[in-house]
C-alpha cells in the first residue's frame, strides 16, 4: 500500500514539473524578442525638420536612368564595380538615395535657404577668399530653424545642413551662391555634419 502511494506521488510530481516547464516556455515565447546586436542602425539619429516650406511642394516623377549604369563620386560605372573594386573602395563616399518626395521637399528647403543666404551677400562684408563670416551664415540658417542639431557645418564659404529630410549644401561667397540637394553620406567627414563628403580613403 505504501509503495503504491509513493509511486502515485512520484507520478503526480513529474506531471506537475512538466506542466510548469510548459507554462514557462509559453511565457518566454510571448515576450517580444530583443534586438539582435548585429542589426543595422542608421548612421545618425533622426533630426527635427528645419527650412520647412509653408506648403507641401509638388512632387515630380523622377527621370528613369539606365539600370546598367550608376554614378559614384562623379564616375560612371557599367555592369558592376568598374575599375578594380572602385565602388567597394569608395563606398564611404556614397550618399543616401532620395525619393521623389524627399527631393521635392529638399528643393523647397533649398529655395528658402538660398533666399536667406542672398541677404548675407547683399549686406556685403566678405573676408578672405570672398567668404563671409561663419557667424553670419550660421545666423541666416538659424532664421530658418536650422541649428547645431541639424548638423550645420560652415567653413571658408562652404555650408551644409540636414533639414531633417535631406542635405542642402553649397557655396556662399561674394561671387558665388550655390545650393545642392542630396542624401546624407554613409560615412561623412569626421567632426562635421552628415552632409560633408569624407576626404579620406581606403
Amino acid at each position: 500500500m505504501f509503495i503504491r502511494r509513493s509511486v502515485t506521488a512520484v507520478a503526480l510530481l513529474a506531471v506537475a514539473l512538466t506542466a510548469c516547464g510548459t507554462q514557462q516556455g509559453a511565457g518566454q515565447a510571448a515576450r517580444p524578442e530583443s534586438p539582435r546586436p548585429g542589426s543595422p542602425r542608421p548612421s545618425f539619429s533622426p533630426r527635427p525638420t528645419c527650412a520647412r516650406p509653408a506648403e507641401a511642394p509638388t512632387v515630380l516623377p523622377s527621370p528613369s536612368a539606365p539600370s546598367s549604369t550608376r554614378s559614384t563620386d562623379g564616375r560612371q560605372e557599367r555592369n558592376g564595380d568598374g575599375a578594380p573594386h572602385y565602388a567597394e573602395n569608395h563606398a564611404y563616399r556614397m550618399r543616401g538615395s532620395l525619393t521623389p518626395q524627399k527631393r521635392a521637399w529638399g528643393a523647397a528647403s533649398a529655395k528658402l535657404i538660398r533666399a536667406e543666404l542672398e541677404k548675407v551677400r547683399a549686406e556685403g562684408g566678405a573676408g578672405a577668399y570672398g567668404a563671409f563670416a561663419e557667424e553670419r551664415v550660421a545666423a541666416a540658417l538659424a532664421r530658418l530653424g536650422c541649428g547645431e542639431e541639424h548638423g550645420v557645418f560652415i567653413r571658408n564659404g562652404f555650408y551644409s545642413v540636414h533639414t531633417g529630410v535631406v542635405c542642402v549644401s553649397g557655396q556662399v561667397t561674394e561671387d558665388d551662391l550655390t545650393t545642392e540637394v542630396h542624401g546624407a553620406y554613409v560615412e561623412p567627414q569626421p567632426g562635421t555634419g552628415p552632409c560633408v563628403k569624407n576626404r579620406g580613403g581606403h
